[in-house]
Order: structure tokens, then sequence, then C-alpha cells
């Protein structure tokens, strides 16, 4: 069994043109190859479930099978186990692959193994050494996926380990985005090729669980939680740039604030230049997507209440139309921003640190979680005083640590126990949806200032005033039902 670790970026084809111009490629010519691929699977895609790959692959007069396992993309980057030898278009012999539960299932499927897809493309491959004992292969693959008469375009550079640190792969990835615009892939061309047989709408992707263990180095539950909150956000990032539909934005910036709640939580840990760093980027772009954010949920959920409770008035109608130019105008943004350069750069920039990360003296997962709860359970008790005066600011900040220890017991899900779990979980998730309803109304007042200046909109900031006000004894009543609950830690 070989391990592959690469790292994919797409590219737009002025790019691709520029690639051999390259400094890095100086003086080293490339090989040329015509890489004609035909994937197998059960008819109830079997394998796409347990994320094993099966192909044939025609490479000249060669035909090698290959098995891979097919782990999630994160900023491009793929770890995973693969086993290759040569065989016949067809024929199946599993008896290399060495991993005897891969083995065992995929003997076990052999005679229900059909084409499903294939993928043909040219693939220009450069041989790079940047230094001694370092050796990486740069391969540009321009094609297409072919799924029953359906096609999709192939435009990507891999880049794979055959010898050095996985540090060595993302500063060739960089030196190239210095002067190039690749972004991370996301998935990879089998993955593609399965969304376009299914050929369903795009849908925007949740969280996924994390699993971690009392026995896992600190630093090591970080480095998994902060890669899957980034698979989170790039598993959205084509709905944000290609739907007007709110929950992909939407999850682009739970994705990032569970991230940036990620890096709050271990700070202590953390180098001081990681966080000083990272975190105001990640801040910067969380804001760029609120705006939209914003005028979704003011569009989607306030404004309807709004004209029942106003009919016929011509400062609704005002209203409505500032609030649609006004989100046209920040989903834009919101593309913009994740078609950046920066932004591409920032996703590799922020792996390779990552995983640079220092794992001396962190410790275990099992002594940090109880002193981490504890300490976002007492900010919450702190700031609930100030929050049950009225006060927005309060408010606001009380959802925002409520967010945090939320989130911090959600990463830490496999670490708890007990039937208490449930509960004091189910009550911060409702006290904080409440809270995000009255930090709902608290904008919509400031977004009807914005839309209707000089006190125009008096008499809508004063209903938003009194709608707010309706729910505090909700509020009260929640807080105290969570501040019962005993801790699952």
């Amino acid at each position: 069994m070989a391990t592959e670790t690469e790292i994919k970026l797409s590219l737009p084809a002025r790019a691709a043109s520029q690639l051999a111009k390259q400094a890095i490629l100086g003086g080293v010519e490339p090989q040329r190859q015509l890489l004609i691929n035909t994937y197998y699977d059960t008819a109830d895609k079997r394998l796409r479930r347990e994320r094993i790959v099966v192909r044939h692959r025609q490479k000249g007069r060669q035909c090698l099978l290959t098995v891979k396992t097919a782990p999630m993309l994160t900023a491009g980057l793929a770890q995973r186990s693969e086993w290759e030898v040569p065989g016949r278009p067809g024929e199946f012999d599993f008896s290399h692959v060495d991993d005897a539960i891969v083995r065992e299932l995929l003997e076990s499927l052999r005679d229900h193994l059909q084409p499903i897809f294939t993928t043909h493309f040219r693939r220009n491959v450069w041989l790079l050494e940047p230094r001694q004992g370092v050796r990486i292969e740069l391969a540009l693959d321009r094609g297409w996926i072919d799924t029953r008469g359906q096609r999709q375009t192939i435009r990507e550079i891999e880049l794979e380990l055959l010898a050095g640190e996985v540090s060595d792969l993302f500063d060739v990835a960089v030196e190239l985005q210095f002067n190039l615009p690749l972004h991370p892939e996301t998935s990879s061309k089998s993955e593609r090729a399965y969304r376009l047989l299914a050929d369903v709408p795009l849908a925007a992707a949740k969280a996924l669980p994390v699993v971690t263990s009392a026995s896992m180095p600190t630093i090591e539950a970080f480095r998994l939680i902060a890669l899957s909150c980034l698979h989170h956000l790039q598993s959205n990032e084509q709905g944000v740039c290609q739907s007007e539909e709110p929950e992909f934005v939407h999850q682009a910036r739970v994705a990032i604030r569970r991230l940036r709640s990620a890096i709050r939580l271990w700070e202590p840990l953390l180098p001081e230049a990681f966080v000083a760093r990272f975190d105001p980027l990640w801040q910067e772009l969380a804001t760029r997507l609120g705006d939209t954010r914003n005028w979704d949920v003011f569009l989607a959920e306030t404004l309807p209440g709004l004209a029942e409770a106003f009919p016929g008035r011509g400062e609704i109608d005002r209203l409505s139309r500032h609030a649609k130019t006004r989100c046209a105008g920040s989903r834009r943004a919101s593309i913009r921003a994740l078609k950046s350069v920066e932004y591409s750069r920032l996703l590799v920039d922020f792996t390779a640190a990552l995983l640079a990360l220092p794992e001396a003296g962190a410790g275990r997962l099992a002594g940090f979680v109880p002193r981490c709860l504890k300490k976002r359970a007492r900010r919450v008790n702190e700031r609930a005083a100030d929050a049950l005066e009225s006060d927005v600011e309060a408010r606001h900040r009380l959802r925002v640590a409520f967010k945090q220890l939320r989130y911090a017991v959600e990463f830490f899900t496999p670490l708890l126990s007990g039937p208490q779990l449930a509960d004091y979980h189910q009550s911060a998730t409702c006290l904080q949806e409440l809270l995000g309803r009255l930090n709902d109304l608290a904008v919509a007042a400031e977004l009807t200032a914005e839309a209707l200046p000089g006190g125009k909109g008096a008499v809508i900031e004063t209903w938003l005033a009194a709608k707010s006000e309706s729910l505090l004894p909700e509020f009260r009543n929640f807080l105290n039902h969570f501040q019962q609950q005993q801790a699952p830690w």
C-alpha cells in the first residue's frame, strides 16, 4: 500500500496556458500523457458510500487497476491509501489490497461492479526537486468528465508528494499562487462525476460531526476541527457563487464562526503569531458575508411581518426596494470575496500553518476539555445579568458567548456523556436561537434607519422595538431554564 499525499488546485484557462512559464518549472521538461479512466461501482453506489474508488486507467499501452480510499478534500489537500497494479479492463483482482477490511468489501462486490463514468484528459507532468531530499510531481490535467453523455470540464493542477514533508508541498503551492489564480479544489474528479451523474440541485452543506477522543493530543484535535470547518466552508462556495438561495451564505458564515470559535477556544495553546495573523482575516471574510446574510434575513423573515402590520404604507414599498437593491449588491460582494485571489491564498496559507503547528507541551484533550467548557460557561453566566436589563449590546455579547459554548460542546460531544448532554445542548440551542431572533430585530432596526433616514421609518422602528420587548419574557424563561441545567462535563 502507498499513501498518496497531494494538493489539487483549479485554475482558469488563461492561467493554464501560463503555467509552463513559471520560474519553478524552469529547465524542467514535461512528460505528456493521455489518460482515459473508467470508474466502477455497484448499481446502488456502495463504493461511494464507503468512500472507496475503483478504476481502470489506460495510459498509453499500459492499463492499471487502481483502488483508493477517498477522504474529504480540505483546502485542496488529500491524504489517502492507494493500491495500483497492472490490470485488464473489466477484470478485478484485489489480492494486492493489503487492508483486509477494504479487500473483503471489494471481493464481496466484485461481481456487481459496473462502469459508471469516465474521465478523459491530457496530463503534462513536471518532476520538481526544490531542495535535496524533496521530490514533487506537478501535473496539469485538461480534459473532461463524461457521465452518460453529460460532460464537465477538467482543468486542474495536482501536486503529489513523492519525497519530503507535507510542508514542502504547500511551499510549492504558495509559490505557484503568487503568480497564478489557483484555487484549492473541494472535491476529486470522481466526486464531481458522481454529482454530475446524480443530476440533483446544489444543496447547502451543514457541518459534519468531528470525531475526537480523550487521548488525542490537544493540538491534533484543534487541527482536525479546523480542517472540518474549512471543508464546511468550501462545500458551500459553489452555492454562494452560483445561487441566490440564502442558506449557502448562512452555512458559509456558520463555518467561519465555528472556525473562529475554535481559534478562540485553543488560543492559550496556539502561537501568538498564528492567532494574530489569521483570526482578523477570517473575521474580515465573515463580515463581508455578514451583510448579505443580514439583508437575506430581513427580506425573508422581517419584511413580510412589516408588510402585514402596515398594509399599503409607502414606507414598506420604499423599504422593500432598498432592501432588494442592497441585498443584490451585498451578494455580488460575497461572490467577489469567494472568487478573490486573497481568499484562495488564505485557504492554502492557513492550512499550511495549521499542519505546521507544534504539538509539544499542549497535553491531551481529556485535560483540556473540562477547563475549556467551564470557562465558556462562566462567561455566559457573567454576561447573562447584563443581558436581562434589555440592553441590545449586552444581549449581543451574550449571544456570542453562547455560540462559543455551543460550538465547544459540539466539538467535544464524543468526550461528553450522560443523559444531561442532550438536555444541555438543546437548552443552549433554544436560547441561542431566541437571542438570534432578538439580534435580527435589532439589525432590522438599523437597516430600516439606513433605508428610511431622517425619522421616515420611525413607526417601523417603534414596531420592531415592541416586537423585541415582547420576546424578553420568553428570553428570561429560556435563560433561567438553561442555568438550571447540569453541565455534562
